[in-house]
């Protein structure tokens, strides 16, 4: 249900379940072809609690920017992209900004496309069309399904690298991962972030590595990708971004983003 009362899960809406392991399972009602397809509209700052479904599920916005994220995984969507969470995956969306989101949720039994993994895909304008024409559409299943077979024939993965960290446990790692994430521009070095949380350069090193999995240098360059993806979304200059999140020039952000993501900032959100 999104926050307005319209339901983001179409159709009759069925109770939500807990599995064992506390997480919200949020099943789609069932409808006649393989997609149901529902929308509402998201508040600025609105996130829905971590949840799954046993279907599929397209995230996707028909205006403004929507963010996904699952496990470690971080995904900015505008309308020119959308993410394939596959049936089961716990994750959680929301908006910083608002944004008109499509709930769209596919039956894996009558599902053609084959993707495991959570992955992005580019929204034409044609599939931008389809998605409105199929939300709206209230008639006989030959004709949806004529419609989602060519949604089908037009899902295109793109394919990048997901962006995110692991936040740290540990109260030293913590304040400092709470500092970058604040402001990711911030440029103290390991030492200096050391001292301000009262232990060694070499204790600090440590605990990112082994509450995170990855160096602190590592960490920081994840967390400014991550501030710089809404950013990209709405089209701000590189230059400008760069400044933002904490690189002395544009190139050294570029090359900090294709390096981690495997494609340059300007290609992750074009048609």
């Amino acid at each position: 249900m999104s926050p307005n009362g319209q339901s983001l899960v179409p159709g009759q809406p069925r109770p939500p379940r807990r599995k064992h392991s506390g997480s919200l399972v949020l099943p789609a009602a069932i409808g006649n072809t393989a997609m149901v397809l529902g929308a509402g509209v998201l508040p600025a700052g609105y996130w829905f609690d971590t949840h799954e479904h046993p279907q599929h599920q397209i995230a996707w916005a028909a205006r403004g920017v929507i963010a996904v994220e699952i496990g470690d995984g971080y995904w900015v969507l505008p309308p020119t992209r959308a993410l394939w969470i596959p049936g089961g995956t716990r994750h959680r969306t929301g908006t910083a900004a608002g944004a008109t989101m499509r709930g769209i949720f596919v039956a894996p039994d009558r599902c053609p496309v084959a993707l495991a993994a959570p992955t992005m895909l580019r929204i034409s304008p044609l599939l931008h069309e389809l998605f409105d024409h199929l939300t709206e559409l209230e008639t006989a299943a030959a004709r949806r399904e004529r419609a989602e077979a060519v949604v089908f024939d037009l899902l295109e993965p793109v394919d990048v690298i997901p962006i995110g960290a692991r936040r740290p446990v540990d109260t030293r790692a913590a304040q400092v991962a709470d500092a970058l994430t604040r402001n990711p521009a911030d440029d103290r070095t390991l030492g200096e972030f050391a001292t301000a949380v009262a232990t060694s350069p070499r204790t600090l090193a440590r605990l990112f590595v082994a509450e995170t999995g990855i160096s602190f240098g590592q960490w920081r360059t994840q967390i400014r990708l991550v501030a710089s993806l809404p950013l990209l979304a709405e089209g701000l200059p590189i230059a400008r971004i760069a400044r933002r999140v904490g690189y002395a020039t544009p190139s050294a952000y570029v090359a900090a983003f294709r390096r981690t993501v495997g494609v340059s900032p300007g290609r992750y959100f074009a048609r």
